[in-house]
């Protein structure tokens, strides 16, 4: 690593902490003007919002523009550097241009690497307690457990062959009924079960209790009948597995939101897409990281009139492009019927193409 490379990369992570710190503590300043009465009404104490809620806030309001920071932190030094004719005196000195881009690339992996483990393991944690408050306190949901579906009747499967249906599913006692099951072989039913009514039981270990149950089981013609007054039963689902959470995707580690993606698939969930968007959306942020510091550095190494300022008005321009084509792909994906995975890196396409455009262009 030369002198040349320990300057940009300094400077580099300097802008973008600095950057984003300032920003985190702007956005929290907000956040709490716009729910001090949110927290009255809660009755937390001010060490219990900030450890359950803050501790929680700060690193989603991180992960959410973290792309966005690296890329304004690339154009701001880099606009300075050129404005220094630092830039110039580099490649006149006989650096190319690519070597010159060098130490930008391996900085932007490192960072790319860091929101992609970031994205996985220590966001979505944080997530739980952040949704917890917003659900119950800012949208006025009396119980957290009111987000589990109270519909008249309730459908899915458990897997590829069972197919299940609860009748007036209550969240907050966790019990409904009647319940029934159905498993099904070579497009034959061979076993059916049917119950009075199904509540979940910890009491004495994570299991269903069933009421006046009826089986049912088919084999070769023949129908074998038995009736319980109850039974103890331990299903592939639980009251968790029931519930319309709209964030239930955010609070998921990736290995879990994969297995839940699948579970999904599986019972035929209308919300699959939802995961799904947010599945790729944790490889293809990272990967954003890296295009737009390319992108910035391509942009700000040139030296033109109005220097950082012109340079930054480029750069919130192309981030305001990037922020809409991202949303407007994840609704069309969760709302419609285009791919997931296409929609989740439809941005880093079209940008990469971007980026090669820049690069090509740009003098060297």
């Amino acid at each position: 690593m030369k002198k040349i490379d320990r300057y940009i990369i300094k400077n580099f992570l300097t802008t973008f902490f600095f950057a984003i710190f300032l920003f985190t503590v702007i956005s929290v300043v907000i956040d709490i003007g716009e729910k001090t009465d949110d927290f009255v009404k809660s009755g937390w104490s001010a060490y219990k919002i900030f450890k359950d809620y803050y501790l929680s806030f700060i690193p989603h309001i991180i992960a959410l523009l973290f792309p966005l920071f690296v890329f304004i932190a690339v154009i701001f030094f880099t606009s300075k550097m050129a404005g220094r004719s630092e830039i110039i005196a580099i490649l006149a000195s006989g650096t190319s241009f690519k070597r010159f881009l060098r130490p930008y690339l391996f900085t932007g992996i490192a960072l790319c690497l860091l929101l992609g483990v970031a994205a996985s393991f220590i966001v979505p944690p944080a997530e739980i307690k952040r949704t917890y408050f917003e659900d119950v306190y800012v949208h006025g949901n009396s119980s957290y457990d009111k987000l589990v579906k109270h519909a008249p009747m309730l459908y899915f499967k458990t897997d590829s062959f069972t197919y299940n249906g609860i009748h007036n599913f209550d969240a907050v006692n966790k019990s409904g009924g009647p319940f029934f099951m159905m498993r099904l072989k070579n497009h034959e039913l061979v076993y059916n079960l049917r119950s009075a009514s199904i509540r979940w039981d910890t009491a004495h270990g994570a299991h269903w209790n069933l009421q006046s149950v009826v089986e049912r089981t088919f084999n070769k013609g023949v129908e074998t009948v038995k009736y319980y007054p109850e039974k103890k039963v331990y299903f592939k689902f639980d009251p968790t597995d029931l519930k319309d959470d709209q964030y239930a995707e955010v609070k998921l580690t990736t290995p879990k939101l994969w297995q839940k993606i699948k579970l999904e698939e599986l019972r035929g969930g209308e919300d699959v897409n939802s995961y799904k968007i947010e599945f790729y959306h944790r490889f293809a942020t990272p990967i954003s990281v890296l295009i737009l510091t390319m992108i910035g550095a391509v942009i700000a190494g040139r030296k033109v009139r109005g220097g950082s300022g012109a340079h930054l008005a480029i750069g919130f321009v192309l981030a305001a492009v990037f922020i809409l084509m991202d949303r407007f792909s994840t609704i069309f994906s969760t709302k419609a019927n285009f791919p997931p995975l296409i929609a989740a890196w439809l941005p880093n396409i079209v940008f990469a193409i971007v980026a090669i455009y820049l690069y090509r262009k740009a003098p060297k």
